[in-house]
């Protein structure tokens, strides 16, 4: 059952949400509720306004933790500076860029945080909605676009829209899940929105691996995708092994300082860890429940 201080939390979610949409009525179709159902609930009306599957949803789109997990506070990592400024980049000038780095580096995290804070910009899970019609119908329900109907007038909705607002964002993460019509719809998509969308796609190196097998066996639409998002592949992580170990050790250090209960001995919960952020996550879970 969602306690009346769980759609408090949800309630605040929404209210900061907000200010990434032109209008109520966007942000209640992003949410996926009427615009009157919207009012009653930014004017503080919990009871029976939204049923419970409504109030998940809501809180699951928005990142609300309904266990009231520990607050996770963003740490300046080399990973989360550099991903920052390439979406910023990106956003500003209408540009797009593929990251393909190793995993639990702080990837999505990044690019979850980065959308929370700047207008016109969403964040796709591609691991969720890896078809052609999942994909698109995610990217318009995100903007605030129906993503009921025929899926022609969807994909003409999105693209006109795209083109009307500023600097729009769209970040694809987990990009390697998607199937193969979906990729040839993105450049598609790329193509009708040149110059007034930025897109960012991200991945572990199994995304770059698919791509650059694709464009060797001339795989329709591969190396146009691949030139329209840089003709290369971002990466952080150092490529020779004693480095990249270094390199995430200090990311847990930063982390683990920004996060760790007070006292706690940072060297020997990064040792623990080996560098990994999910085990840093879990580390300092178990501590602060304690």
């Amino acid at each position: 059952m969602i306690t009346t201080e769980v759609k408090k939390q949800i309630l605040e979610a929404i209210t900061a949400n907000r200010v990434n949409y032109p209008s109520d009525a966007k942000h209640a179709a992003s949410l996926g509720i009427a615009t009157s159902v919207y009012s009653s609930i930014k004017n503080g009306q919990t009871d029976k306004a939204l049923s419970e599957a409504n109030w998940i949803t809501i809180a699951r789109r928005l990142g609300v933790n309904l266990r009231g997990g520990i607050e996770w506070k963003a740490a300046r990592t080399a990973t989360f500076d550099f991903i920052s400024a390439q979406l910023e980049a990106c956003q500003n000038a209408g540009l797009s860029a593929i990251m393909c780095d190793i995993p639990n580096i702080g990837k999505t995290f990044t690019a979850r945080y980065y959308v929370k804070g700047h207008r016109n910009a969403v964040y796709i899970d591609c691991s969720q909605v890896k078809t052609k019609q999942k994909l698109v119908r995610k990217i318009a329900t995100e903007f605030g676009v129906s993503g009921n109907g025929r899926y022609s007038d969807i994909y003409e909705d999105l693209v006109y829209y795209l083109r009307s607002i500023e600097t729009p964002l769209i970040v694809l993460d987990e990009a390697g899940d998607l199937q193969y019509d979906a990729f040839l719809e993105l450049k598609a998509l790329w193509n009708a929105t040149e110059r007034c969308c930025a897109w960012y796609m991200m991945g572990a190196d199994g995304l770059k691996a698919k791509i650059d097998r694709s464009i060797e066996h001339q795989k329709v639409g591969y190396t146009e995708m691949f030139s329209r998002y840089g003709d290369k592949y971002s990466r952080v992580t150092p490529a020779d092994n004693k480095d990249r170990e270094k390199f995430l050790m200090d990311q847990a250090a930063v982390v683990a300082k920004v996060n760790a209960p007070e006292g706690t001995d940072i060297a020997a919960m990064v040792r623990k860890t080996a560098g990994g952020l999910r085990r840093v996550y879990t580390e300092i879970e178990k501590l602060k429940m304690a």
